[in-house]
């Protein structure tokens, strides 16, 4: 009997997907097969045309099966690309979003020698905050021990582990020193937005990561009442927000004394990051 393609199998994969309701079916198919015949995006439209394995083949039924579950992609496969860099995935962590590389963006814009980042989960800002930047030393705090492990594993697979410090830490309870750049992506979803997100959110992250169990607003008050202590003169904080939450947030920065506020879009042109400098 003669091996199915690539593509067959691939092509089954995407229907199987897109009739179960499952969003970019055909992104995600593809992802999980490369992640199956471990091929490089680039690599994967050579190999459309090869027979796959039927150990392959199973491998790729089972990962379909995962994700017809609702399971992220990212989380099947171990990991995802962030800033052109592979950064590990698990349930332990909120799973790196192409959104956010605008928060990254935005904090290489200017020089930064030490950086902060608050509830760093995965690591994928300040891990490429500090491949990006190879004078740079960091600290990563987060309040998952299991989260922290994570974001090790990623420090030392991108090389920088010598110059990150990742404590376990409630927000600032244990950090001290003084940063010319902090940053966050803290938990901003309101707790009764909880029940309309997406299922491969709500029922696969971690919630801890998502939700402040409040108003969404929580985080970014704790985060500004300490950022005056932590900031050099003129440091900068940078923060990515929810939905309509960038007036708020500028609100809160202001009232803690914060200067210079800015909010900033992503390439969707939604409010994505909100600035401020320690005057």
């Amino acid at each position: 009997m003669s091996l199915r393609t690539v593509d067959a199998v691939l092509r089954d994969g995407i229907v199987a997907l897109r009739d179960a309701g499952i969003p970019d079916a055909a992104t995600d198919a593809r992802r999980l097969m490369a992640a199956v015949i471990k091929a490089t995006p680039a690599q994967m439209t050579a190999a459309l045309r090869d027979p796959i394995s039927p150990s392959d083949e199973g491998a790729f039924a089972d990962a379909l099966a995962r994700r017809l579950q609702r399971q992220p992609v990212s989380q099947i496969v171990g990991g995802r690309w962030f800033y052109g860099r592979w950064f590990k995935v698990t349930p332990d962590v909120l799973d790196p979003r192409p959104e956010t590389e605008t928060l990254v963006d935005l904090a290489l814009g200017s020089p930064f020698a030490h950086v902060l980042d608050l509830g760093t989960g995965s690591g994928a800002i300040i891990v490429t905050l500090l491949a990006e930047r190879a004078a740079a030393t960091g600290v990563g705090t987060d309040l998952s021990e299991t989260g922290i492990l994570v974001a090790g594993e990623n420090a030392a697979h991108q090389g920088v582990d010598d110059r990150l410090i990742l404590p376990v830490s409630d927000w600032w309870e244990d950090v001290g020193g003084t940063y010319d750049l902090i940053v966050s992506n803290p938990p901003y979803v309101a707790a009764d937005e909880m029940p309309s997100l997406a299922p491969e959110v709500r029922d696969w992250e971690p919630r801890l990561a998502l939700t402040d169990e409040a108003d969404g607003l929580s985080a970014y008050r704790t985060i500004a009442a300490g950022a005056p202590d932590h900031l050099t003169a003129g440091g900068r904080l940078l923060v990515e927000i929810g939905y309509g939450q960038a007036e708020a947030v500028s609100r809160i920065f202001a009232t803690a004394g914060l200067e210079n506020i800015a909010v900033h879009t992503d390439l969707d042109g939604r409010d994505r990051v909100v600035s401020a400098r320690r005057c």
